[in-house]
């Protein structure tokens, strides 16, 4: 809601962006004068699409965020359904594992569709500037004065009285942050890259089910696929880095897809699979702590550039996009105040944030290798059951993560719970099952109890017999 308060604040959002695209809606929406800036060419009109195109998955969070700017319905409908985890054998059997109860589901979108919509919705906005290929150079913090390269090689200077650092990862907004006392910041990339393959369409329709995000967990590696629009899915082969560098030709790579994603090759096809395999080197996968998220009341950060994590969870964007929401609710909370949203921002956003980027890392080992286990399916099914008959008292921790809006950290801690609840709860059921079985043989079948003891009498005297 726009007000004569924010009519006059200049606000520098620094990176197009998913996150930043999403907040010049936002801070325009409330009367601010917004400058977007981006290093990159405009997303809309630029032949060539540089960057990461591992496909989103928008849940709960990331939908509120959207909605409070009017953009959900139109996102959706541009999304495909993915109402279950697809589990492919090593030997072709599919297996289902639900995301949650019936109804809820979670959306493949389009990256790129995705950053042209967010900024042709920014772009309407009569107090809102694009500015496309203009790199950061320099920031001073207590001025709020930023300095960008302009295309044509010149300079610009420019002041405003909040700057707001979306620009990924490998933020230039955070490097004045570095220059800071009492700055935490940290990263971390893991063993593991990724190459990205495409499952055309088979006779104009998708080549496997769409409405499942298709997985093919191997322990210590996996590939993944999510549907698209135009029908093709976008597989992603994760694997330790050491991996890639052993499969150096078209017939190495063959002979590694036939011994472990062996049903995968008619739907690749072979020779799209040894074209696409050495497109492009295996990509890097990192993980981004830091605290805190402003400096004063000038700067802060939001997104990749405050938290950037491994996509095993699916939450880089929709925690990306709660921070939108967040410091928007904030904005409503201490009626536009800066120097009072922005330390709250940072003592509400650093330890949910920090949460979820330990989850993604832990996911990651829940999808290549637990998928695989017998118990794990087990305890979906109890979580689930649980669930039902006690749906305020125990939730699953996917369900807590992807289709509400509980604290990060939160729910952490109501999972650690719960596991130790449950677990406890099987361990008992367990040993009542077995004390109760011996007494039913006790009481009912005594001489059949009598022959077995004798039996194992009999096999340890000759055990303890043999030289």
């Amino acid at each position: 809601m726009a007000s004569d308060k924010t009519s006059n604040v200049r606000v520098a959002i620094v990176g197009g962006g998913l996150v930043g695209a999403l907040n010049a809606c936002f801070f325009a929406k409330r009367g601010c004068q917004v400058h977007v800036y981006e290093a990159r060419e405009d997303i809309r009109t630029a032949k060539v699409v540089r960057g990461r195109s591992i496909n989103l998955a928008l849940s709960h969070r990331g939908r509120q965020a959207l909605k409070a700017v009017g953009m959900e319905d139109k996102i959706v409908s541009k999304g495909i359904p993915m109402n279950a985890r697809m589990i492919h054998s090593l030997r072709g059997k599919k297996t289902s594992i639900p995301y949650g109860k019936k109804g809820q589901y979670i959306l493949s979108v389009d990256r790129a569709n995705l950053n042209r919509e967010l900024l042709t919705a920014a772009q309407q906005y009569p107090n809102t500037t694009l500015n496309f290929e203009h790199k950061l150079l320099d920031c001073q913090t207590e001025k709020g004065t930023m300095t960008f390269q302009r295309p044509d090689g010149n300079t610009l200077e420019t002041t405003c009285d909040l700057i707001v650092g979306c620009d990924g990862a490998f933020s230039s907004v955070r490097k004045q942050f570095l220059r800071q006392p009492r700055f935490n910041y940290s990263h971390t990339y893991i063993p593991h890259g990724y190459k990205e393959l495409t499952i055309p369409p088979k006779g104009n329709e998708f080549a496997m089910e769409p409405n499942f995000l298709h997985i093919w967990p191997r322990n210590t590696f996996m590939m993944i696929a999510l549907p698209n629009l135009d029908k093709t899915f976008t597989c992603t082969l994760f694997m330790p880095f050491e991996n890639f560098e052993k499969l150096t030709t078209g017939k190495e790579v063959l002979e590694f897809f036939e011994q472990y994603f062996p049903d995968s090759i008619p739907l690749l096809g072979v020779e799209a699979l040894q074209r696409d395999f050495f497109q492009l080197p295996p990509q890097t996968l990192i993980s981004v702590k830091c605290s805190p998220y402003h400096i004063s009341s000038k700067y802060i950060l939001m997104g990749d550039a405050a938290h950037a994590m491994v996509p095993f969870y699916g939450q880089g964007m929709n925690a990306g996009f709660e921070d939108c929401l967040v410091f928007d609710e904030l904005m409503d909370k201490f009626h536009n105040d800066f120097g009072t949203c922005l330390p709250e921002f940072s003592r509400l956003r650093v330890p949910d944030d920090q949460a979820i980027v330990d989850l993604a890392m832990y996911n990651y080992v829940e999808m290549r290798a637990h998928v695989n286990s017998k118990w794990f399916i087990f305890r979906k099914h109890v979580d689930n059951f649980l669930h039902l008959l006690f749906p305020r008292t125990v939730v699953p921790l996917y369900t807590m993560v992807t289709f509400t809006r509980i604290r990060y950290h939160e729910v952490i801690k109501r999972w650690t719970w719960q596991t130790k609840v449950i677990n406890l709860g099987l361990s008992v059921t367990g040993v009542a099952t077995a004390v109760s079985g011996v007494y039913f043989l006790v009481k009912y079948m005594p001489d059949k109890l009598n022959a077995g003891l004798q039996s194992w009498k009999t096999f340890i005297y000759h055990f303890q017999k043999t030289p």
